[in-house]
């Protein structure tokens, strides 16, 4: 029986199973080699690695682990889980079971995006829905966003100062004259019909709406929708948040004692949704695990 078994192997997952094994805890970590931003090419905002793909991130922190005999990774995915605190059944993929005496769910979400023909090819590369992330580059140019009118404005708010000029297109059906408005009043020009395709052209986007089209430098997405990917908070009966994320304390745990989960599958109540980061997701792995240490040296 393992101490920790750690289900998802990106930055939260990876952290978590780093703080395990440097506090000598036997730890399982089951990498499905699914990854929420497994389109991505390069990573940005995080600190001494802004630029790194996501894959050399990852091979980087597989192979510091390998020094840490506490730590075992196998490359497999989790189907079920059951049992209680000090006592978790952890099925895998191929009927393989496991034990440990705690788990740290870091599945992550998934992203469902808007019914745009040619959307989900460019998702990750050049159609994106963080500003933080993929804002920078694309200063001074041209960008289009796609979707609901008010996530539509918090970006224009949050991208308008530094990127070219900005066109709004709706998505599944017009904009309201109120929402036409408001978004022509920060300066946006507005589609008055829905963008029926996007495709790529060269480095640019081409973006279809209506019989015309406008080549842009990249796409931000205002209608995308956060999903968990695995099934795990609804088998445990985990207490859930508004935001569809796993309600969890200061150390990561959830409601049910012994699972803990880390990562933008989570959140504490006091926040209004998860953080789209991999730095915050790798500190939630880390405090989880913190967590589960004390927890498990006070005999818990």
């Amino acid at each position: 029986m393992y101490d920790v078994i750690v289900i998802g192997a990106g930055p939260a997952g990876l952290q978590a199973a780093l703080t395990l094994g440097r506090m000598h805890r036997s730890a399982l970590l089951l990498d499905s080699g699914e990854y929420r931003n497994g389109t991505v090419l390069h990573m940005h905002n995080v600190v001494a690695n802004d630029g790194t793909p996501p894959s050399e991130f990852r091979a980087t922190a597989r192979g510091q682990l390998a020094e840490y005999p506490d730590v075992e990774i196998r490359d497999v995915g989790a189907s079920h889980i059951s049992g209680r605190e000090g006592d978790f059944t952890v099925r895998l993929v191929g009927e393989t079971e496991v034990s440990a005496r705690r788990i740290v769910l870091a599945t992550g979400v998934a992203d469902d995006l808007p019914e745009v023909p040619g959307l989900a090819a460019l998702w990750g590369t050049h159609a994106f829905s963080c500003p933080f992330c993929d804002g920078h580059e694309h200063a001074g140019r041209p960008i289009a966003i796609l979707g609901a009118a008010a996530r539509a404005e918090h970006l224009i708010s949050l991208l308008g100062r530094f990127v070219g000029a900005i066109s709004v297109f709706p998505v599944g059906g017009d904009f309201s004259k109120e929402e036409r408005r408001m978004l022509e009043a920060r300066g946006a020009r507005v589609s008055a019909v829905a963008a029926d395709g996007v495709e790529r052209d060269g480095a640019d986007v081409i973006v279809t709406a209506g019989g015309s089209s406008m080549s842009v430098a990249g796409v931000f997405v205002a209608s995308v929708e956060m999903r968990q990917r695995a099934p795990f908070a609804e088998q445990l009966g985990l207490a859930m948040l508004p935001s569809g994320a796993i309600e969890i304390d200061d150390f990561g745990a959830t409601s049910v004692p012994g699972v803990s989960a880390a990562g933008d599958l989570a959140h504490r109540a006091a926040l209004p949704g998860a953080m789209a980061s991999v730095l915050l997701a790798a500190a939630a792995g880390q405090l989880a695990a913190i967590g589960i240490v004390k927890a498990l040296s006070a005999g818990q």
